[in-house]
Parts: C-alpha cells; sequence; structure tokens
C-alpha cells in the first residue's frame, strides 16, 4: 500500500512494492540490490532516461523516479573505452537515485552494476521495449500514488456499474451483496473500500487484508472466491453511483418521484447517490439492480419521472384544446 513521507506529506511506493506489482503486469527482475527494495521509494509516476545524465547534465536527476537504461544508453556506452564508461559512471549523483530500469533485455556493463552495488540502488531489468515500460510504469504508479480515501461500505459491480452501498452498521449492505453475487453480479469489496482519484474517476478496490471476503451475521466471514468462484469477484472498478440504506422512520423523507438528486463526494468528486429506506420485506437486491438500471437509463434520457410529467402535462393541453 502506499506510504507517506513525513517530511512533505508526498505519496511514496517503495521499490519493492513497484516490484510485486510489476510481476503480474510486465516480465521484471531485479539484477542487483534485492536486499535495498524496501530502502528506496518512488513519488513520481514520471520517469527519466539516464542518457543525459551521463553524459554530463547532472542536475537533470529527479528523485523519486525511475530511471531508464535503453538501447540508447546501452549504445552510448558501446561507443566508450572503458576509461570513458567509468567517468560517465561516476557523473551520477547516486542519493539522487532510487531506482534503476534496464529496458529491452540490455546488459549494462560491469562497472554500471558496480555502481548500483556500491550505493545499493535497486537495479531493475525486462525484455520489453523503453516505450512499453515506459507505459506501464506510469499506469503501475499511477494508481499507486492517486490520492486516496477508505470509506466504510460495499463495493460491487452491478450490470458493469461500479455501485458502493452505505449505510450504518447492520443495516445489511454485506447481506445485499450477497444477494446481488448470487444474481451474477461482481464483488469488489466489503466493509471498506478503498477510493483512488485518477483524474475525474473514482476507482474502488479492496483493502489488501480483507479481499475476497464477506462478512455476514449468522455465517460470520465467509470467502466469496471459494464459495461462489473467481468470476464472482472483481479487483477494483469504477465507481460511478452511490446507494444508501437509512432506517425506516416517521421523520424520514424520500423522494418519490425521482426529482431530487442525491450525491455522494469523495477526493472532490461527486456522484449520483439514491437513498432507500429499510424495513421488513423490501427486497434491497432488487432495488439496488432496479437503481442501477434507472441511473442507466437517466443517462442516456431524461428519465421515467420526467416523460410521466411530459405526458401529464401534454393530457392537460390536449384537454384545454377541447374545452
Amino acid at each position: 500500500m502506499i506510504s507517506i513521507d513525513e517530511g512533505n506529506r508526498t505519496p511514496a511506493v517503495s521499490v519493492h512494492t513497484f516490484l510485486e506489482i510489476a510481476f503480474d503486469q510486465m516480465p521484471i527482475e531485479c539484477l542487483v540490490g534485492s536486499d535495498s527494495l524496501k530502502k528506496h521509494s518512488l513519488d513520481s509516476p514520471r520517469v527519466q532516461k539516464l542518457g543525459l545524465a551521463l553524459s554530463g547534465f547532472t542536475h537533470r536527476i529527479h528523485p523519486g523516479r525511475i530511471q531508464i537504461y535503453g538501447n540508447s544508453e546501452a549504445y552510448f556506452f558501446s561507443n566508450l573505452s572503458a576509461d570513458e564508461i567509468s567517468t560517465a559512471i561516476d557523473r551520477l549523483d547516486a542519493k539522487n537515485i532510487s531506482c534503476i530500469l534496464v529496458t529491452a533485455s540490455n546488459n549494462p556493463p560491469e562497472r554500471f552494476r558496480e555502481f548500483a552495488r556500491k550505493n545499493k540502488i535497486p537495479l531493475l531489468r525486462t525484455s520489453i521495449a523503453s516505450s512499453e515500460a515506459i507505459n506501464a510504469v506510469a499506469r503501475i504508479l499511477g494508481f499507486e500514488l492517486a490520492p486516496q480515501q477508505t470509506v466504510h461500505g460495499v463495493l460491487i459491480e452491478v450490470f458493469g456499474i461500479g455501485t458502493i452501498l452505505i449505510g450504518e452498521s447492520g443495516i445489511g449492505k454485506s447481506e445485499c451483496a450477497l444477494d446481488l453475487i448470487g444474481r451474477g453480479h461482481r464483488l469488489i469489496s466489503d466493509d471498506s473500500v478503498v477510493l483512488r482519484r485518477i483524474g475525474d474517476r473514482l476507482i474502488g478496490a479492496a483493502p489488501d487484508i480483507t479481499r475476497d471476503h464477506l462478512e455476514i451475521r449468522g455465517l460470520g466471514i465467509i470467502n466469496a472466491r471459494e464459495l461462489f468462484g473467481v468470476s464472482a469477484l472483481g479487483r477494483e472498478t469504477n465507481v460511478a453511483l452511490c446507494i444508501e440504506f437509512v432506517g425506516d422512520s416517521e421523520e424520514s423523507h424520500f423522494d418519490r418521484l425521482g426529482f431530487e438528486s442525491g450525491s455522494f463526494s469523495a477526493l472532490g468528486i461527486d456522484i449520483h447517490k439514491f437513498v432507500f429506506p429499510v424495513r421488513p420485506g423490501r427486497n434491497l437486491a432488487t432495488l439496488s439492480e432496479t437503481a442501477v438500471r434507472v441511473f442507466v437509463s437517466n443517462r442516456k434520457a431524461g428519465g421515467a419521472a420526467h416523460e410521466l410529467i411530459a405526458r401529464h402535462d401534454k393530457a392537460l393541453r390536449d384537454l384545454n384544446g377541447q374545452e
């Protein structure tokens, strides 16, 4: 997970964490510095090419970024003598280098490996080209370094729409999610949801410790993957809708026509929210499915309530015309 640098509150990810995530998304290995992976951190999804620094522009190295050693750097070294290679490497400011990624299966000179070993700098290597590696790094770190917030709720993908269920503890969110899983929808997270802001989107996922699990009163903690299979689960989703379950009371006011538009806010982004009173006999799963259908329908048109009012107005106009 993301960590925070106490000095400037800048989000950071250890190289160890980056490598663990990258294993699933790109071929990658650690050539040097496996014992230093947790000591170095990355705080930017942007990368840098080492070429300028090797040629003398050492001020171009920005700490907290992955430094790329690609075909151009390999070509640069291939035209230098051993002494010139040493001189170029000695120009590098080791304290500002968090990690070096060798691309396209290049084989850096032994002198370069010695530099990494001596300064305990992780030296990674991948077989993919620099352009692909840069895109992969930006994708991985862009997600891991995004602003995030953890909220109490259940996140489930209903008809492909990421829907977060909120409400006070014990109101029935997890039971509703269990029913929705049985109907073929996908669970993302139960009890707590990690939200990240990527551009103008909210991306929701489960905390690592609770992923794949549900807490159901009377059953305890269950493993949804074991009971329902991998197809019943998702790792993350774009959160587009919120459904809030509230206790039914005489004082509560609920929108009966659909004109009152509620919203759920997180990380500066507002998404549409439906509010449902909970009472015996109400099927929350059916209501949730219907809410998603209404949400999708309203995005395409004005909505059933507006259609009904338009028909009502037309009927009044026709009636006045007959008088």
